[in-house]
């Protein structure tokens, strides 16, 4: 009963249009967590922004890339084939979750639960103690594995693959935690400082899950376990390696090889990359340092090596300008228009 309720929850929490559906399925949980109405409501709330958090991070990794996390990637959660996309997916999602339950539960937002106090006053180093608001990432953690793992409701390869993937993600956020300090003193000479930890940012969670998910490795399924899929069954040592077990931990896995995401694809809900905009900046218009590598390799990666035309339009952009603060208290700007180069691709 647990799992099916888990699997109501999460595909829930994919549409801020379906907090009804959500409350329905969270009410067949009493008594698995906390007790009371409004906490449940609140977990559900928290998880479903949580998931709608990581799809916005997904699209934005993902915006100059063939597959660019379509609207479905999260709604077709255990249904999609183990790729390397999907590894990003399970790791995002669960990364979402964690990410704001910490956050909410740090802020009172749940009964019964608030900030990390457990090494409050304890010294930590030299000059300085633990104090302040710790984010409770291990509450955070401890619910989102919780639902999330829920959904895997089978032991096979698949279901393997999917819950190492989502242990990444939560490692990655718990990882990424920064170490906040203020300082005590007379005329602030820091003579003593009280330290608290806080959640990175969500971009940098999602930029390091990105960097996995190019890093990403092909596993086998062999006798329980996910072993490198370049392994071959005569390396039975290796199979079995600390070196290969590091390895599993802390890497994105996947099971199948991606398609190459050029043509539209409705059963994975893909539209292909003809129309996509991509980015083009002659030397005159923008350094190099300006635009990340990657971006700047879109109309190449997205058009020609797709079999598709790079179609240079020019559009003119309304945007304000002169500002001036008026007193008081209005800020009066005048509309300029420039003009922009977009590219996109298009049929030959």
């Amino acid at each position: 009963m647990f799992r099916q309720v888990a699997v109501v929850l999460f595909y829930c929490s994919l549409s801020v249009l379906q907090v009804h559906c959500f409350i329905n399925g969270w009410s067949q949980a009493s008594n698995l967590l906390l007790a009371g109405s409004k906490t449940y409501l609140s977990y559900s709330d928290s998880i479903a922004a949580g998931a709608n958090h990581a799809m916005s991070e997904c699209k934005h990794q993902f915006m100059w890339d063939r597959w660019n996390c379509p609207d479905n990637s999260l709604s077709l959660f255990t249904e999609l084939n183990p790729t390397r996309e999907m590894s990003f997916v399970h790791a995002i999602s669960t990364a979402g979750v964690m990410f704001t339950l910490t956050k909410n539960c740090s802020m009172g937002d749940f009964t019964k639960c608030g900030c990390d106090n457990s090494k409050v006053g304890q010294m930590g180093g030299d000059n300085w103690q633990w104090g302040g608001c710790s984010d409770n990432v291990d509450f955070g953690e401890r619910v989102s594995k919780t639902f999330i793992d829920g959904l895997e409701t089978g032991e096979d390869a698949r279901a393997v693959t999917n819950l190492h993937n989502n242990e990444v993600g939560r490692k990655v956020v718990r990882k990424t935690m920064q170490r906040r300090c203020k300082c005590h003193g007379v005329s602030g000479s820091c003579s003593i400082q009280t330290c608290w930890d806080q959640l990175a940012d969500f971009r940098v969670i999602g930029s390091i899950l990105k960097k996995k998910y190019l890093d990403a490795v092909r596993v086998d399924y062999l006798r329980g376990q996910l072993i490198d899929g370049l392994v071959t069954s005569t390396n039975e040592e290796q199979e079995t390696s600390e070196d290969s077990t590091a390895m599993k931990k802390r890497n994105l896995v996947y099971l199948e090889r991606s398609p190459d995401y050029c043509n539209a694809n409705s059963t994975i809900g893909t539209r292909g990359t003809e129309g996509r905009e991509c980015l083009r900046h002659p030397k005159d218009d923008a350094s190099a340092d300006e635009m990340d590598a990657w971006q700047q390799r879109s109309c190449k990666r997205l058009c020609t090596k797709c079999g598709l035309r790079v179609k240079k339009t020019k559009i003119v952009v309304e945007t304000s300008c002169n500002c001036q603060f008026q007193w008081c208290c209005n800020v009066k700007c005048d509309k300029c228009k420039t003009e922009k180069n977009i590219f996109t691709c298009e049929i030959l």
